[in-house]
């Protein structure tokens, strides 16, 4: 049996020269082919090289805390360029530290890009065509667009890697394409041949493209995996990855399913053991999921982004309308990432569905969704303007970048944007189906100029889309005018609690004003659907 393939991670490193283009695959935790990355940065620490190498991760890879992923390879020298299309930034519990990757960011130490992941996964299906580049509608005006920054995270980045064309008389954004060198992707089995299956594995994300678009550059492919299996004992049609595609082969058997997961089978299956939800505490952000999962309707396709977005499908498994060991066929649920079906987990575990029913690799998922077929979409936001601006990108000292949120935003026909209406220390009571804010939050989330467009709520408006933005406090939708403020928490004083904390006026606020259903204020209720009524009362803005 020919095993020339199968090497250690320390040596499937050795032959990255100084000045190339690595690239690798990851989400968060799940499919990061962390022991590969690992050894690429022992290296440099042991000998100083390769230096200077631009890395590409079409999504944020690793979490910085269990699984480090591209933590590994933040070090200045090693790292002179960075083109991600989601960045990491959680404090270690253990530690207290943020990322390696940020402190360089926010020194400016290497030059830092982020991308759209819809751009960073479709832009491989690109260099592997040999096209000039990927072009497309979605993110004009955002901060993807060359006018607001054309994805710059730091100064150092003097490239432009966007441009803007014109396009039959459209404005588009343009990723020139170059090459990728060398590929780091991850399976769960290879044969001594390299053919590579995913069969623990409950994402592919962007690892098959990235292989194929570092072999038409004429680069190598480096495939962790658990286990090596003997040649033939898998069918073909389990093999997703031929191996005359794979240069290299690391086996680490112990490599974790995500962070806190060694191996769990129901990621993989749509019907397994009977499986304890994650208890959602309740407190503001169950209150947010609770108003949000009621704008969910059955048999639309819902995606939903990280977050306290992520907590609605959890609400409704809470509520009994999900069966935690079967799913819901009557509830279609998907992320960024291709899992389809079963319940989209929160915290370290999106992305990856629990009991899901199928699975789609990373580049045709953004078909999916810049193809307009995820009709409802639920989002977190950090900020929103006066021009009906939503930012996630980048706020404060935190680079997260957009990750899938851009194109989803921009597809669906629906939108549902939740967060808390302020942050930093923000603490809340509740009794009797009402609310009372004991501390206000530092920072407002409603504000006069975003520091980061990453999606123009206004324009999706102009163009038929409906959109809500659910807070702990108060709902309002966003219209051709401005928002709307629609519904108030009991307890909450409008021109207090609401009106002086936003750095510019709603359009409009109803009146009679309806109150949330105070069912969603309290702990052991299930809120109902019906929104109470009552008029405003004392809460009337003179």
């Amino acid at each position: 049996m020919n095993m020339s393939k199968v090497v250690t991670a320390k040596q499937a490193v050795e032959s990255i020269r100084d000045g190339q283009t690595v690239a690798s695959v990851g989400v968060i935790g799940w499919v990061v082919p962390d022991a590969t990355l690992a050894a690429l940065g022992k290296r440099f620490e042991d000998t100083g090289a390769p230096r200077n190498l631009t890395f590409y991760f079409p999504c944020g890879t690793g979490d910085a805390v269990g699984i480090k992923g591209m933590d590994h390879v933040a070090r200045e020298g090693l790292m002179k360029r960075i083109v991600a299309g989601s960045y990491i930034n959680p404090i270690d519990p253990r530690t207290g530290k943020r990322p390696a990757l940020m402190q360089l960011i926010q020194e400016n130490r290497i030059e830092a890009y982020s991308w759209p992941i819809g751009a960073s996964m479709h832009w491989l299906r690109e260099v592997a065509r040999k096209s000039p580049g990927y072009v497309t509608r979605i993110g004009v005006g955002t901060y993807a667009d060359p006018a607001q920054g054309g994805g710059k995270f730091t100064a150092r980045c003097t490239d432009d890697l966007i441009q803007k064309i014109t396009l039959n008389g459209e404005e588009c954004l343009f990723y020139p394409t170059w090459p990728i060198d060398v590929a780091i992707i991850r399976a769960s089995s290879a044969d001594e041949f390299g053919n590579l299956s995913f069969e623990d594995e409950p994402l592919v994300s962007s690892g098959l493209a990235l292989a194929l678009a570092a072999k038409a550059s004429g680069g190598r492919v480096i495939a962790q995996v658990r286990r090596i299996v003997g040649r033939g004992e898998r069918p073909a049609t389990q093999v997703r990855l031929p191996g005359i595609f794979v240069d290299s082969i690391v086996v680490d058997a112990q490599m974790m399913m995500t962070t806190d997961t060694p191996y769990d089978r129901n990621y993989l299956v749509s019907a397994g053991d009977r499986h304890a939800f994650p208890s959602i505490p309740f407190g503001p952000d169950k209150v947010i999921a609770r108003r949000a999962a009621l704008e969910v309707r059955k048999r639309e396709l819902g995606i939903f982004g990280f977050g306290a977005a992520a907590d609605i499908p959890l609400i409704l498994a809470e509520q009994g309308l999900i069966d935690p060991q079967t799913g819901s066929e009557d509830y279609w649920f998907t992320t960024e990432h291709g899992s389809y079906g079963g319940i989209v987990m929160n915290g370290w575990q999106f992305s990856a569905n629990l009991h899901p029913s199928a699975l789609l690799d990373g580049l045709q998922q953004f078909d999916v969704i810049d193809g307009g077929l995820c009709e409802f979409a639920a989002l977190a936001f950090a900020e929103y303007d006066s021009h009906g601006s939503v930012n996630v990108s980048k706020f404060g000292r935190a680079n997260p970048g957009a990750g899938g949120f851009t194109d989803i935003a921009a597809n669906a026909k629906r939108l549902v944007f939740t967060g808390t209406f302020t942050t930093g220390g923000l603490d809340v009571d509740y009794a009797n189906g009402r609310m009372n804010i004991r501390r206000e939050g530092k920072v407002s989330k409603f504000v006069r100029d975003a520091q980061s467009i990453t999606y123009s709520v206004r324009n999706g408006v102009a163009r038929g889309q409906s959109a809500l933005i659910v807070t702990e406090r108060a709902v309002f939708e966003a219209t051709n005018d401005g928002l709307v403020l629609r519904e108030i928490a009991p307890g909450i004083d409008v021109r207090r609690d609401v009106l002086e904390h936003m750095a510019f006026a709603p359009a409009r606020i109803l009146d009679p004003l309806p109150l949330m259903d105070a069912a969603l204020f309290e702990p052991g209720v299930q809120a109902g659907a019906d929104l109470d009524e009552t008029a405003l009362g004392e809460h009337e803005v003179s």
